[in-house]
């Protein structure tokens, strides 16, 4: 009876496992050697995404639907996810294997700093996209700029997210306390925009590629009851926490705005663990890159991944994987 029970207990936690769509298939650790770019066996991928209306969650899934219509022997699933803290949290963790992160977060991790006690094992596969702060307000908030959110229903972005790390700057930044002096609503961005509409929040943050359906939803059904906020003033405070933050500018056609909008950009990585296969690591990166086209139809954003910015990931190193990938497909030094 003990053995069966033993039996059953081990099914019900392996059973438990596979469930989290992680590691546990075959998703093997580097055993060192040479870089063949060829995986033998079947292996399932789980890629951390984002929130369900964000550009995260667009690509991701384009992502995994590419890696299993190369015919190789990797499939994907990409899952919806709190983003850049939670993702990289779970990736070492080893509940999934790619993570889509924020450069400043990614840093975060490699230093140990930020929301991480400690230096985490993460390796990049590549620069991928652009994200853009985008900072709206309801035009009857009386808002005209990040200090005078003071008092007033702010969403930082879901727990744990990119936008929730680059929000909490930003409202210091403007002398601002992200715990007091804002009432902070840590909504994801699916709820953000309802609240929005609905006049239950006063400002959003939000970092994501452009075009964020989430946000073109907004901008269709409110225009006329919300605005942008420039906030390229606080960039030199905020590029004393990580000189990663660069001034940038949201297109007017992007969401049919009246005009172009300043505003504090980032760039975006594709994170694995150190330990990952370097095979897997390579044929991951190749098809991004081989792929890139079918991408571009899910989102936008994809047209900025490019071989010329593909290993800017510092501090976060390349994958010895995703190296090997970059030489193959020629990539510039």
């Amino acid at each position: 009876m003990k053995r069966a029970l033993a039996l059953t207990l081990i099914g019900t936690l392996a059973a438990a496992t596979a469930a989290c769509g992680g590691r546990q298939d075959s998703a093997t650790t580097d055993a060192g050697g040479e870089v063949t770019c060829e995986v033998g066996q079947p292996t399932r991928i789980g890629i951390a995404t984002g929130n369900a209306i964000g550009v995260y969650f667009a690509l991701g899934n384009a992502y995994a639907e590419q890696i299993n219509a190369a015919g190789g022997n990797l499939q994907a699933t990409a899952s919806e996810t709190g983003a850049s803290v939670q993702n990289i949290q779970q990736l070492v963790a080893g509940t999934y294997d790619v993570a889509f992160s924020l450069a400043d977060t990614a840093a975060d991790a490699a230093g140990g700093s930020g929301s991480f006690s400690g230096p985490q094992p993460v390796a990049a596969l590549a620069r991928i996209h652009t994200n853009y702060t985008q900072v709206i307000v309801r035009k009857g908030a009386g808002i005209t700029d990040v200090a005078g959110m003071k008092g007033k229903r702010v969403s930082t972005g879901s727990p744990k997210s990119g936008t929730e790390v680059i929000a909490q700057r930003a409202l210091t930044a403007a002398g601002l306390n992200p715990e007091t002096d804002v009432s902070a609503q840590k909504l994801d961005l699916t709820k953000t925009v309802d609240g929005m509409k609905d006049g239950t929040i006063d400002a959003l943050f939000w970092s994501g590629g452009l075009p964020t359906p989430g946000i073109t939803d907004l901008l269709t059904t409110s225009a006329d009851k919300v605005e942008f906020l420039d906030i390229t003033p606080l960039l030199p405070e905020m590029q004393k926490i990580n000189e990663v933050y660069q001034e940038g500018v949201i297109p007017a056609a992007t969401y049919k705005t009246p005009a172009d909008v300043k505003t504090i950009v980032v760039p975006n990585f594709l994170l694995v663990r150190q330990d990952l296969d370097p095979d897997v690591a390579c044929v991951l990166t190749k098809t991004l890159f081989e792929r890139k086209t079918q991408l571009e139809q899910a989102n936008a954003a994809a047209e900025e991944i490019s071989l010329e910015t593909a290993r800017q990931t510092g501090p976060v190193p390349l994958h010895r994987g995703a190296t090997k990938a970059l030489d193959d497909l020629k990539a510039p030094q």
